[in-house]
């Protein structure tokens, strides 16, 4: 019979849920497989691409697993590259698996049984047609708004990155008149160049329509409100993605102590949106951010560490409270 490495208990909330199939097949044995056995590895290899949302997210883990006796190194890489060193055993976790951006990365790693998915670690991860919040408050909660009140938009979407993926599902939708956008003009530029536009804008409290994504800073920034996409220009379920957390199978059937900790690290958008806020926008000290973010959210610190000791089977919750 196979069996997780860890013991599934009730207070095993979001990870036991989310990770119960992936990890139900990382090994045989037995209940001798309690996640307070000690872990093979007192040290996590974390995949870190320069994105400011798994760059905070890594820094949490690291302030996190410090005083329950494990070191974290970042290796700082591309996704492509670091799913290749997972593959290779040159790393152990990545916490921003994107999908289906990295669907072709992530589909190889998995069929060479490189890897193990423990589901997301970010609930309510979006893309599409986006708004400030005073557009969202005058009635704009669809794409298929957007036609009806052209001239407030001036028949124009801000998007970004000529030539990227969703730079053809924006200009596919508007060559197909979808939504009735066929007369639009999709205009495209840097990240930064497009959100000076929606800050100018906002300034001005002026309409417009540009392509967002959650979680990012633009959120709490501007008040972004992602529109309902029925006809999924941006992907089904209203541009809904995937953040995975990804392991190395190897090293979580070596470290259940671990590998639960992993299960069970899950964030919302709006709480990742606002430490991105916090380090990209406001940019605020890493550390800082991080031992922030933990202090003020005791009860998230407590769901991260349920059933989880310190590497020597001590408590877990008070070893990291007592580092705060």
């Amino acid at each position: 019979m196979t069996t997780t490495p860890y013991p599934l208990t009730p207070t095993t909330k979001h990870g036991a849920r989310r990770g119960l199939l992936a990890l139900a097949t990382l090994l045989l044995g037995t209940a001798s497989l309690a996640a307070s056995a000690q872990d093979k590895d007192d040290e996590l290899t974390l995949i870190v691409p320069p994105w400011p949302g798994v760059t905070v997210k890594s820094e949490i883990v690291a302030r996190i697993l410090a005083p329950l006796g494990y070191d974290v190194e970042r290796q700082e890489v591309s996704s492509t590259v670091g799913y290749n060193t997972l593959t290779t055993g040159d790393s152990d976790a990545f916490l921003a698996g994107w999908l289906p951006a990295q669907k072709d990365s992530y589909d190889a790693a998995m069929a060479a049984g490189a890897i193990t998915d423990l589901g997301n670690n970010v609930t309510g991860a979006r893309m599409g047609f986006a708004v400030p919040g005073y557009v969202y408050e005058a009635g704009i909660h669809s794409a298929a708004d957007l036609a009806a009140h052209a001239d407030q938009f001036d028949e124009t979407v801000y998007s970004i990155e000529s030539g990227s993926t969703v730079s053809d599902m924006l200009n596919g939708a508007i060559d197909n008149d979808v939504y009735g956008l066929g007369d639009w003009d999709a205009m495209e530029s840097s990240t930064p160049g497009m959100l000076s536009e929606v800050r100018a804008a906002q300034r001005e409290q002026r309409w417009i329509a540009f392509y967002g994504w959650t979680p990012h800073w633009m959120v709490p920034e501007f008040d972004t409100h992602i529109l309902a996409d029925p006809e999924s220009v941006f992907g089904p379920d209203n541009g809904a993605s995937d953040v995975k957390t990804v392991v190395r199978t190897a090293y979580a059937e070596a470290n259940p102590n671990l590998a639960r900790f992993l299960d069970q690290l899950v964030f919302s958008s709006e709480e990742q949106s606002g430490f991105i806020l916090d380090y990209s926008l406001k940019e605020r000290d890493l550390d800082e951010v991080a031992h922030d973010w933990l202090a003020a959210n005791p009860d998230r610190l407590a769901e991260f560490l349920a059933d989880v000791t310190t590497r020597d089977g001590e408590d877990a919750l008070a070893a990291v409270k007592a580092s705060l």
